[in-house]
C-alpha cells in the first residue's frame, strides 16, 4: 500500500489525487476516523459536504461530522443528541440544587436564631437531624 494516501482513499482502495478533499482532514493514522463518517453519511456526500463548504470551516465540518458519526454509532436512536439532553437535565438538577441552596443562606441570614433555637429543642430527635442534613444536600 502507498503510504502516501490518505485514510479515505485507503478505505476506498482507490488512488489519492494530489488535490484529493479528503486528505487534509482524514490522514493515513487515523483510519478509524473515515471508518465512522462513511458508515453514516458514506463517501460521496461527505465529499460533496466538503466541497461546498469554503477551505476555512472544513476542518471544523470534517471534525464536527465525526464527532456526531461517533454518537451515532454509539447511539443508533439518539445519536449526540441524547449526550445533549443528558447535560441539560444534569444542569438543571445542578441548578435546583443551587437555587435550594441560595433559598437555604438566605433564609439563615434573615433568621440566625431558627437553627439554633430548632437545634437546641430538637437534640436526640431524630427527624430533625434528617431534616437538618438534606438542608446541605
Amino acid at each position: 500500500m502507498n503510504p502516501g494516501r490518505c485514510a479515505a482513499c485507503r478505505y476506498l482502495r482507490r488512488r489519492c489525487p494530489p488535490d484529493c478533499i479528503f486528505s487534509p482532514y482524514f490522514p493515513p493514522n487515523d483510519p478509524q476516523r473515515f471508518v465512522s463518517i462513511h458508515r453514516i453519511y458514506g463517501a460521496s456526500n461527505v465529499a460533496k459536504l466538503l466541497q461546498q463548504l469554503p477551505s476555512h470551516l472544513r476542518t471544523q465540518a470534517a471534525d464536527s461530522l465525526y464527532l456526531e458519526a461517533q454518537y451515532r454509532i454509539e447511539d443508533p436512536v439518539y445519536g449526540c443528541v441524547g449526550l445533549i439532553s443528558l447535560l441539560q437535565q444534569q444542569i438543571h438538577e445542578v441548578e435546583r440544587q443551587l437555587a435550594m441552596t441560595q433559598a437555604e443562606i438566605a433564609f439563615r441570614a434573615r433568621h440566625p436564631q431558627a437553627l439554633e433555637s430548632n437545634s437546641l429543642n430538637n437534640v436526640g430527635n431524630p427527624s430533625f437531624s434528617n431534616q437538618a442534613s438534606s438542608w446541605f444536600m
